[in-house]
């Protein structure tokens, strides 16, 4: 027996909106000041706005579909985002041009730049949430050799996708692709003997490099026929201010006006560091330069209540698949905000990540609201029912 436990209209996610919307001020608000300096002939707040309004009818749309439409549409997602990540690399450059050495976007008369790797994230999430519950109700005996082809299903399914990505070549979104394979491999049931093993020597392998990219950079170049130039974002990243003429600039140039907001910050539009493209990927440079370690500390609890709530979803969802489903998301937007802010305060290394709902950028943007309509949906038609503990896996 399966009876509502919500009226109708309370079941549209207010808090969730309410997140958003703070987070729309902080981006409107930095956004504007940023794009005062600079030779920007373009006005990005304008710009902005139209993204979020362009992403609340996504949200619109994705929340009216119910978890089980989207398991039956995952795998034609996954595929439709497989085309475009092909598409994007053989199209020709009218079409798809070549920006920093990525061919990583296509261009749309009217609207801009499209990047379909922003979009493939969501696509990646709904795909593995679907192939895990799907191998729990196929398997619900675990054992070792169950676990072992789930966790080969997992990583082919995710090799795919980041190998085209790798190849326009887009690190930055390879890091956040790997960020969700963790985070679903984290909660899909397989061993932790497993999991340990993987990510264990994963991080020695890391730290293996890492290594002897500071220490015999010569052993690299002779045996893995890497270029010296390719150590210059980790040199710059572990000392940017003998690299600030070169690889080290963005990073010497956040240090310093983050650092210069001191507590309360320099106030609005008083930025006195210029940083190139601070509407984008150093967004947060000019808020913590603006409003200090305050208004810097007040964004951050803003994320973390964005994930806690997305957290209190999984939780209370009476399905599996969609329970993937927010872990996978929580992965995305957790993943996206720590590389983000940590490269500007020199914790990680620079990579194109922008800062979520708060940085320029449409795709970004649009992916990301994207995400958020799953959100919605799951809220929306979330059911309580009698016998909770059965109805799990029941729909699971």
């Amino acid at each position: 027996m399966i009876k509502s436990s919500q009226k109708p209209p309370d079941k549209f996610d207010w808090t969730l909106s309410l997140i958003l919307l703070l987070l729309f001020i902080f981006s409107c608000v930095a956004i504007y000041s940023a794009q005062t300096t600079g030779q920007y002939e373009d006005n990005f707040l304008l710009r902005q706005i139209f993204w979020y309004g362009v992403g609340i009818a996504i949200i619109m749309v994705v929340m009216l579909f119910d978890s089980e439409q989207f398991r039956k549409l995952s795998w034609y997602l996954y595929g439709l985002g497989l085309f475009l990540l092909i598409l994007v690399i053989i199209a020709p450059e009218s079409i798809a041009p070549v920006r920093n050495g990525a061919k990583s976007w296509f261009i749309i008369p009217a609207l801009g730049s499209i990047q379909p790797s922003e979009f493939v994230k969501t696509f990646l999430i709904l795909a593995l949430s679907r192939l895990i519950s799907d191998h729990h109700l196929h398997f619900p005996k675990k054992t070792f050799k169950t676990d072992v082809y789930l966790l080969l299903k997992m990583g082919f399914a995710t090799a795919v996708p980041l190998a085209l990505i790798m190849l326009q070549p887009d690190l930055g979104t390879s890091l956040v692709i790997i960020a969700i394979f963790t985070g679903l491999l984290l909660v899909s049931g397989i061993a932790w003997r497993i999991i340990l093993l993987i990510y264990g020597t994963g991080a020695t392998l890391a730290g293996t490099v890492l290594y002897f990219v500071i220490k015999a950079p010569d052993v690299l170049e002779k045996y893995l026929k890497v270029k010296a130039y390719q150590f210059e974002r980790i040199y710059a990243w572990l000392d940017p201010f003998n690299h600030q003429s070169t690889s080290g600039y963005h990073l010497d140039k956040s240090l310093k006006a983050i650092g210069s907001g001191l507590i309360t910050g320099k106030g609005f539009s008083e930025r006195k560091v210029y940083i190139p493209e601070s509407h984008t990927d150093f967004i947060f440079s000019v808020i913590g330069e603006e409003y200090g370690f305050v208004g810097g500390s007040i964004l951050i609890i803003l994320y973390f209540i964005l994930i806690y709530h997305l957290t209190r979803t999984a939780l209370e969802t009476n399905e599996h698949f969609n329970t993937y489903i927010c872990a996978g998301v929580i992965s995305l937007i957790t993943f996206h905000v720590f590389q983000n802010i940590g490269m500007t305060i020199q914790v990680l290394p620079i990579t194109g990540i922008p800062l979520p709902f708060v940085s320029y950028g449409g795709s970004s943007l649009m992916g990301n609201m994207l995400a958020m309509g799953l959100i919605y949906g799951i809220r929306y038609h979330h059911k309580t029912y009698m016998f909770s503990s059965e109805s799990r896996y029941l729909q699971g």
